[in-house]
């Protein structure tokens, strides 16, 4: 074991819908078909959030299934870590209303947005919280309900995303296992190629906003591809170099599940076999920050993570941000 610190996963969770929207209820809804939407996406049907179910909803559940999963209570937890892109509220903040119903006490409790770069901006946080001392086991969850602000007569957007939420519980390794490296980056220049236009200080809500459809997101696809295929091959390069690894020793690559044609350019620009990228989108569509804590609990399932494998999460998102980070199971 060698003496650098890190941090680890010790507990995964992670909460979808119940209700389950196809691609045949959407060619009822948008002028699309199945075999539109597989070929551009990948996606076969994604979770969609009830009428009464917001973004703190997804995340209590995802948050109680990964202390389970530790076996913890939220007692033993410092930090409560909400990276999300839907607030509840513009404030307070959605991790004010998960510790509230978590019942967690006075538990600090704070959320990061980062895109759906945010769960790893979120690791990246947490290491440094807890390698300083600041806090001893932190619970970081990724939650979206993106259905709540998709224009479903955009058919280039509302086919694409999908609600959940994924959580994990860190603290300090005491193992050669956990965090081996992190590169993270952002381009606000860029920011207008996918934000949600209104809702916030700059254009408050008004008649105006909402007949516009201003509350909803709003993306030019092609650029965000191009950008995001070279942002994430970057990272993932950049994060490799920092742990003293190769390409070669990567056992699972796991990206940001935004959309097969990404996944699958990355993974090629990176010469990475198709048989170690896991890839999920056909069952969940575009979860933001959720996908990849979500992934990482299917994994776990699939006994796919053993010790001493190596994953790399890779991930892009509004902003622009992007993150990379090497992880040894």
């Amino acid at each position: 074991m060698d003496n650098k610190k890190r941090i680890k996963i010790i507990g995964t969770g992670f909460y979808v819908p119940d209700q389950i929207l196809t691609n045949a209820d959407l060619e009822k809804i948008v002028d699309t078909t199945d075999e539109w939407i597989v070929s551009r996406s990948g996606i076969r049907e994604r979770h969609i959030a009830a009428a009464d179910q917001a973004t703190s909803d997804l995340c209590v559940e995802a948050g109680r299934r990964a202390l389970k999963n530790a076996h913890l209570e939220v007692k033993d937890i410092d930090l409560i870590l909400v990276a999300n892109n839907t607030p509840d509220t513009v404030f307070p903040a959605t991790a004010c209303w998960v510790q509230a119903k978590l019942e967690a006490g006075n538990i600090p409790a704070l959320d990061l947005i980062a895109g759906c770069t945010g769960f790893l901006y979120g690791l990246i946080v947490a290491e440094g919280l807890i390698l300083s001392g600041a806090a001893r086991r932190i619970l970081l969850i990724g939650g979206d309900a993106l259905s709540k602000v998709t224009n479903w007569k955009d058919r280039g957007t509302c086919v694409l995303l999908g609600d959940g939420a994924g959580a994990v519980v860190l603290e300090e390794s005491k193992d050669d296992a956990g965090m081996l490296s992190s590169y993270w980056k952002a381009d606000g220049t860029l920011a207008e190629l996918l934000f949600i236009p209104a809702g916030g200080s700059r254009r408050p809500a008004s008649l105006q906003t909402v007949a516009e459809n201003g509350h909803s997101m709003y993306m030019k696809g092609n650029e965000v591809y191009k950008h995001a295929v070279k942002r994430m091959s970057e990272a993932a390069e950049e994060a490799l170099k920092k742990a003293g690894l190769k390409k070669d020793d990567i056992d699972v690559f796991l990206p940001h599940q935004a959309n097969l044609r990404i996944i699958e350019a990355v993974g090629e620009r990176l010469k990475i076999p198709p048989e170690k990228v896991y890839i999920n989108i056909e069952r969940y569509g575009n979860m933001s920050v959720a996908c990849i804590p979500v992934a990482i609990h299917e994994l776990r399932q699939h006994k796919k993570l053993k010790p001493g494998t190596v994953m790399v999460l890779d991930a892009f998102g509004s902003g622009f941000t992007w993150a990379s980070i090497v992880y040894r199971w």
